[in-house]
This record gives structure tokens, C-alpha cells and sequence, in this order.
């Protein structure tokens, strides 16, 4: 019994050190000691296989075998000023393309400025890799070159992360990742490359610090340690192995719950559909979901990434007055949409309205659920499929919402929209009425804008003003909250629409996280166009901050040149104020025209008064 006992304690001993050392890999694959090929070459193979065509990072000494390798392969890199915006570049891929974005970045600092970026990806739901560099696995916990613990820094804000030990282990850990991010509920993944797997064997054997003729045994020892572990690091490296996307996992509605939705819709006289982002997620197409919507004809009320997704002028959509119809809804659909901040909680649904809510997502299902509200039909699915198929359901029984339901609501709108324009012909004590601003910009906007909200106050004005052109033609972070997401959407957007125009409506105090990236603009030729509503101040916060507390310390800004900055970074700049505001329609067609003739990236910088629009909103 001893003598097994004893054997079976060496055999664990010996797989133990065979598994640290690396060398029972050598093994059971092959070491190609003499081959210059390196995994950054995997890295892009398998970006190149999932139809990746940009790469957006800052540049670092972690992740050059990446950039180099995905360059050569056809992969266009984009290189930022700061991280967080080729993050947010990399989402806005996700949420306009349908194809995961990437992100690349080199250790410790260049990984840690991506944090807001992926955690906002996180809040909206959107899939994104993010690869980041850091220390050779040797090195390790030893006071390496920015080697800083990044598993526990994203854990909590990645659906999965991930370190690469070996070089053959890159193809199916990457094929992984993209498919957890886009399955489900989709969100941002991390993996981590350690600088020994990406770059070349003699490179990586030359760096570790193997001693030439060894003398002592314990130089001959630890040579042999070393050797093995990099032999075991590239240890059938080069093997043939898959990199083909694998089909992302998706929730779909189940017939039941379909028909049951079906029939609370079809007893009902005033029903109201309220819808998220989630309905804007692939495989289904928007113009599928419009198609069932618009047969339906239920009233429509849309936020996040679905603005847009009904056109400009739809009757089905209502912009204004949202907590009065749900208020005298008998049905509600929150179709990817949740009760959250947003929704108050759940406080502006009626205890009397039916609550169906379809998500991908099975906490959002309930979340605050049983406080201020009750689902009636919990439904765990995707959005736009579960629209599509309760459509077919719904026309098979020839339903169609009451016109005379719409009408209603249509009324309530358009006496909002008529206190609107009223608004907006008032006279600011200084400067420019922001909301005449925005309703001239309504009406200047091509049919193939772009538009990107990146502020406060004066974003959130323009959410009322302005009117998205089409489906996935309005960005903004999402439940975040995020400041500066402007130029890094805008980056990500002109690239998968070439041919839209790009506007970002900055607040000037949100500009200021992002204005050097009109450098990324001009170099790498993606024209774009912002108007930033400059008031001087964080309007957003003194509007509350100010009758509240009687202070606007903190809050407070200058009338700053915004336009000179971005023209010496090679943009062309306008000042909109008071003194040229009989040319405001022909500075924005002048904008327009700059950017789409003469690709040119164009900054207005509008400076406005301050209005009593949306006052008593909060900031919190």
C-alpha cells in the first residue's frame, strides 16, 4: 500500500512540474524552434476569418506583433490619441455594424484608460473585444514594465476575460470570446497577451535570459527551466487550427408566451409599446421589426438606439407626453426597454396597465419588480425576433391598434411640439436661443446623418429637437451616463458608413474629453462634424446644483475657442454667436458641404444663452 502510495504521490509530483515547467507540451506537440512566424499572426488570422476590417488602439510596445500581423493581413489600424476613445470607437462598430468591434491596447495605463469605455459597453449591451498587452508570463508579479493584476481590474466588467499561457491556445481563445460577447445578452470581453506568446521563438528565447555556457548547476538548472518553458510556450504553436466564427447563442421567445402576448394585445384598446436597444440587436433586421411595427400599429415611444429606427415623421411614433400614455395604457410593451432610472423605477406604469417586457436578459426582466410594478407577461427573448413573430400572429387574426387611440396621443404631441417652436423663438439674454439652434439644425441635417450625442443639457435638448433619420442612425452611451463617448462613436461610425454625415452634438464641457481626436480625424481621413453648445458652464449640474444649494461652484467654464483648436489641428472651425446668426442656415450648409465635397472635418463652435427648457429636470 505504500509503494502505490508512494508512486502515485511522484506521478502527481511529476505531472505538476511537467505542467509548470511547460514540458510535457513538448511532449505531445511539436517545437519549431526555427520558424520566424509569431502569434500576433494568429491573433489577426482569426480577426481576418470573423470579418474584422478595423482595428482601433494606441500604439505600445505590448502589442506591436498584433498591429504589424493585422496591418499585413488587411486590417485597417486606427490608432487614437487616448485609449477610452478607440474603445469607444470599437462599440460603436458593435452597435452599428452588427460585427464585433475591436479594441487593442498595451498594458498597465493603456488597459486602465479603457475602464469607462468598457463598462459603459457593459450598461448598453454591446459586444466588444478588448485585447490588451502585458508582461511576459514569466515575468509576472516580479515588478515588470506596467504589470499590474488586469483579470481582477475587468472581472466585474466583462462578461469573460481571459489570459493566454500558451501560443497554440490564441485561435480557440479568441473564437471563444467573440462568441460569449455577442451571445445572449451581449457585452465586452477582455483577453490578455502576454508579450512571450506574440512575438517570435528566437525573439522570446534571445529576451528571457538564458546564460551562454553555463558553469554552475544552478545556472545549468535554471537554463534548462527556461528552455523548457519557452519550448512549452510554442509547443505545437503553428498546428492547423480553426478560426471560423462560431454562431453566437441567442434567447428567442418561446410560442406560448407569444401567443399569450398576442391575445392581451388583441383585448386591448390603448396599448403602448416602449423600445430599447436590445431591439435594434442582429440577426434580425430593422427593417423587419419596422415592417411588423408599422402593421401593427401600435403606438411607439423609442429611446437608446432605437431613435431613428421608424424614420423622421412616422405616425406610429410619439416623442412627447410619454408618462400621460402610460398612464391610460391598458397594455404596455417594453419591448428591450427596462425599468430602471429611465423608467422611474417602474413609477410611471400604471398598476392598471398589463405589462409585457421581452429581454434577452432575465434579471431585466424584473428588475425593480414587486416595488412600483408588476410583469404581467415576463417574456426571456430577443426583442425584434419576438416583434416579428407576434406580428405574423396578430395579422393572421387581422389586428390593427385603433386610429382613434393614436389620434389621441398624436394631439397631446403635437401641443408639445408647438411649445417647442414657441421656445425656440425666444430671445436669450446673451448669445444664442440653444433651442433655435438646434430646430435650424433639423432642418439643415442631410437625410443620411449620423447623429452622436455627447453632453448634457444641451444634448438633451437636442433630444427633443432633433430627429434621427433612419434605424441605427442615433448614438448616445446608453444607462452609463458617459461624457466623452462623442469622438471615439463618431470614429466608429464614419468608418462602417462611409457615406453618412457624421454629427456629434457636443456639450462643451463633454468636448473637452475628446476634442484632440479631431487629430485621429484628419490623419487617418474620416471627416466628421460637431456643433458643440457652448454656454460656458456644466449646465446639466448648475441647473439643479444653483436653486439647490445656491452655489455654482464647480460648474463653471469659459467661452473657449473651440474652433481654433481643431483649426490647428488641420479641421476647419466656424464661431456661431449672435453677431452671425442670420448665417446660421449657410454655416451649416457650408459644414455640410466641406465635409461630404471636400472631406474636411469641421468643428461649430455655437455659443448660447441659457433657456428655461426643461427646467426641473434632474441631474441624479
Amino acid at each position: 500500500m505504500l509503494f502505490f502510495l508512494v508512486i502515485l504521490i511522484s506521478l502527481i509530483f511529476f505531472f505538476y512540474i511537467g505542467y509548470k515547467t511547460r514540458w510535457i507540451y513538448t511532449l505531445i506537440y511539436k517545437v519549431d524552434e526555427n520558424s520566424t512566424a509569431y502569434g500576433g499572426e494568429l491573433v489577426a488570422d482569426v480577426l481576418k476569418a470573423h470579418g474584422i476590417p478595423y482595428l482601433f488602439c494606441l500604439s505600445g510596445g505590448h502589442i506591436s506583433p498584433i498591429l504589424v500581423a493585422c496591418e499585413k493581413r488587411g486590417i485597417r489600424i486606427i490608432d487614437t490619441r487616448h485609449e477610452v476613445n478607440a474603445a469607444f470607437a470599437a462599440d460603436a462598430v458593435s452597435r452599428l455594424s452588427g460585427k464585433i468591434g475591436v479594441c487593442v491596447v498595451t498594458a498597465g495605463p493603456g488597459l486602465t484608460n479603457t475602464v469607462t469605455a468598457i463598462k459603459n459597453a457593459q450598461m448598453a449591451e454591446s459586444p466588444l473585444l478588448l485585447i490588451g498587452g502585458c508582461a511576459a508570463n514569466l515575468s509576472k508579479g516580479r515588478g515588470a514594465l506596467q504589470d499590474i493584476d488586469h483579470m481582477s481590474l475587468f472581472k466585474s466588467i466583462c462578461k469573460y476575460t481571459i489570459s493566454v499561457k500558451r501560443v497554440r491556445e490564441i485561435p480557440n481563445i479568441l473564437r471563444n470570446a467573440i462568441y460569449i460577447a455577442q451571445s445572449g445578452t451581449p457585452g465586452p470581453v477582455f483577453v490578455e497577451f502576454p508579450i512571450d506568446v506574440l512575438y517570435p521563438f528566437h525573439i522570446v528565447e534571445r529576451e528571457v535570459g538564458l546564460k551562454p555556457n553555463p558553469k554552475t548547476l544552478p545556472d545549468r538548472l535554471a537554463n534548462l527551466y527556461l528552455s523548457t518553458y519557452i519550448r512549452g510556450t510554442f509547443a505545437g504553436a503553428w498546428d492547423k487550427q480553426s478560426v471560423t466564427p462560431m454562431p453566437p447563442q441567442i434567447p428567442y421567445a418561446s410560442n406560448t408566451s407569444i401567443q399569450k402576448a398576442a391575445a392581451l394585445i388583441r383585448s386591448a384598446k390603448s396599448p403602448v409599446c416602449l423600445l430599447g436597444s436590445q431591439t435594434t440587436l442582429p440577426p434580425t433586421s430593422t427593417s423587419a421589426v419596422v415592417e411588423a411595427l408599422e402593421s401593427m400599429n401600435i403606438p411607439c415611444f423609442l429611446g437608446g438606439m432605437t431613435r431613428g429606427l421608424l424614420g423622421r415623421n412616422s405616425t406610429i411614433q410619439f416623442r412627447h407626453c410619454r408618462k400621460e400614455a402610460l398612464k391610460d395604457a391598458d397594455v404596455v410593451l417594453l419591448i428591450g426597454a427596462v425599468c430602471d432610472f429611465r423608467l422611474g423605477y417602474g413609477k410611471v406604469l400604471s398598476r392598471k396597465s398589463k405589462i409585457i417586457i421581452v429581454n434577452r436578459n432575465s434579471f431585466s426582466l424584473h428588475q425593480n419588480s414587486d416595488v412600483f410594478w408588476k410583469p404581467t407577461l415576463p417574456i426571456k427573448g430577443d426583442p425584434a425576433n419576438f416583434l416579428v413573430r407576434l406580428h405574423k400572429i396578430l395579422a393572421e387574426k387581422n389586428y390593427r391598434c385603433s386610429n382613434s387611440w393614436l389620434e389621441t396621443l398624436r394631439n397631446k404631441d403635437n401641443i408639445k411640439e408647438e411649445g417647442n417652436r414657441q421656445k425656440g423663438l425666444e430671445t436669450t439674454e446673451i448669445h444664442l436661443n440653444p433651442v433655435r439652434v438646434l430646430q435650424e439644425l433639423e432642418n439643415q441635417l442631410p437625410d443620411n446623418a449620423i447623429l452622436v450625442g455627447d453632453g448634457g443639457d444641451f444634448v438633451a435638448t437636442a433630444a427633443y429637437i432633433l430627429r434621427p433619420r433612419a434605424p441605427l442612425t442615433w448614438l448616445d452611451p446608453g444607462a452609463f451616463g458617459t461624457l466623452g463617448v462623442g469622438a471615439g462613436f463618431a470614429l466608429g461610425a464614419k468608418l462602417v458608413r462611409p457615406e453618412a454625415s457624421v454629427w456629434i452634438i457636443y456639450g462643451d464641457g463633454a468636448l473637452g474629453y475628446s476634442i484632440m481626436e479631431y487629430d485621429t480625424f484628419i490623419r487617418h481621413r474620416i471627416p466628421v462634424i460637431s456643433i458643440v453648445g457652448n454656454d460656458a458652464c456644466w449646465s446639466q449640474i448648475a441647473r439643479d446644483q444653483v436653486p439647490l444649494l445656491g452655489s455654482i461652484v464647480g460648474c463653471s467654464l469659459e467661452y473657449s475657442k473651440y474652433d481654433q483648436v481643431v483649426e490647428s489641428l488641420g479641421g476647419v472651425g466656424f464661431q456661431l454667436d449672435r453677431t452671425n446668426e442670420n448665417s446660421m442656415r449657410d454655416i451649416f450648409q457650408q459644414a455640410n458641404e466641406l465635409n461630404e465635397q471636400q472631406q474636411k472635418s469641421v468643428l461649430i463652435n455655437c455659443l448660447i444663452g441659457r433657456t428655461n427648457f426643461r427646467e426641473g429636470s434632474v441631474s441624479v
